[in-house]
């Protein structure tokens, strides 16, 4: 009789569903929690995140196609089609697998106590996220510095922002990590930084609600140089290289005292002297883009030192000219003969 016993149990399927829950038994062994229920549950819900998945990326084909010129409007689509799909997933699953009241409230506290203390990081970099967009921190497009990382955005997650790295003018080029770039220009390199990172440092944004900035140049002269002809010399080149962004920046200038009641800031270049114990620093202060810097600066460059050429004025250094000695009297030892 036991020998029968055995042998139904080898003719018995390796892999079903038995008792009264269907509970899934694989060769004679009882798997707890895995039954049939839960096997219709795990299918549905991966049919579910299928077709959720198919829908986004269609989604989001279409945002580009449609909306890729417009650069605000494809961002906030984007992010829109995100967060409506992190929505849709999260209900279902909790739709899917929490059909008891009770049992989803114990779920969600231990899952909530879970996170609090073993994802802390994510966990504030998805809140990041939501601060990011509900403050309008930063588009996408926008040049910012963030976590130590300046640059232009182009992608924000819910964890992460990617910011398109560019180069640092020579006044914070100690400052980590190392940048071999000396101007805000593209280095090449892509930087991941956390959203939790608007926690820890404040986030500057050069074109967010005026895309333009002003800007300083210093020149130095010699004493003996005539200073009323370098100062003219250098307001003609800046006004002629940045007047048509003046133009531009008038408008948005008035919104933006509209907007934030800020004082109404001079658009025209205007120079500063300083007067050090080497040189006379002629300092211009001008208006321009935030994209456009090192060549309009270039640009401005060569038409100053090209007419500081015509109007014999040289650019003053630190090098030091010895104009005299004093008389040195050298004395030898003298040997007598024997």
């Amino acid at each position: 009789m036991h020998g029968w016993g055995i042998l139904a149990r080898m003719n018995a399927p390796w892999i079903a569903f038995v008792g009264p829950a269907r509970n899934l038994q694989i060769a004679g062994v009882k798997l707890l929690g895995f039954d049939a229920a839960n096997g219709r549950k795990l299918l549905f819900t991966v049919a579910f995140l299928i077709i959720l998945t198919l829908i986004s990326k269609l989604l989001r084909y279409l945002s580009r196609k449609f909306g890729g010129a417009r650069q605000k409007t494809a961002f906030w689509t984007r992010q829109g089609i995100s967060l409506v799909t992190f929505v849709l997933m999260l209900v279902a699953l909790l739709s899917i697998w929490f059909d008891n009241p009770s049992r989803l409230a114990t779920g969600a506290g231990l899952v909530s106590a879970g996170l609090a203390f073993a994802l802390q990081k994510v966990v504030t970099s998805f809140a990041g996220y939501f601060v990011i967009l509900r403050g309008q921190t930063f588009n996408v497009g926008d040049r910012i510095r963030m976590g130590g990382v300046r640059g232009d955005v182009i992608d924000l997650n819910l964890i992460q922002t990617v910011i398109m790295e560019m180069g640092e003018p020579p006044a914070v080029q100690n400052e980590d990590p190392g940048m071999w770039v000396q101007s805000r220009q593209y280095s090449g390199r892509i930087v991941t930084v956390s959203n939790s990172e608007i926690f820890e440092e404040p986030v500057y944004n050069y074109s967010r609600e005026l895309p333009y900035i002003w800007e300083e140049m210093h020149l130095p002269i010699s004493f003996k140089d005539d200073r009323r002809r370098a100062e003219a010399i250098i307001l003609a080149a800046v006004t002629r290289q940045t007047q048509e962004i003046a133009n531009l920046a008038e408008p948005e200038l008035e919104k933006l005292k509209k907007d934030f009641f800020v004082e109404r800031a001079d658009l025209k270049p205007r120079v500063y002297l300083r007067i050090t114990d080497n040189w006379v620093e002629l300092a211009v202060r001008f208006l321009c883009g935030t994209h456009d810097v090192r060549s309009l600066k270039d640009r401005i460059s060569r038409e100053i030192l090209e007419e500081f050429e015509k109007a014999g004025i040289g650019i003053a250094s630190g090098t030091y000219e010895i104009v005299g000695l004093p008389p040195i009297r050298v004395e030898g030892m003298s040997t007598n003969a024997s």
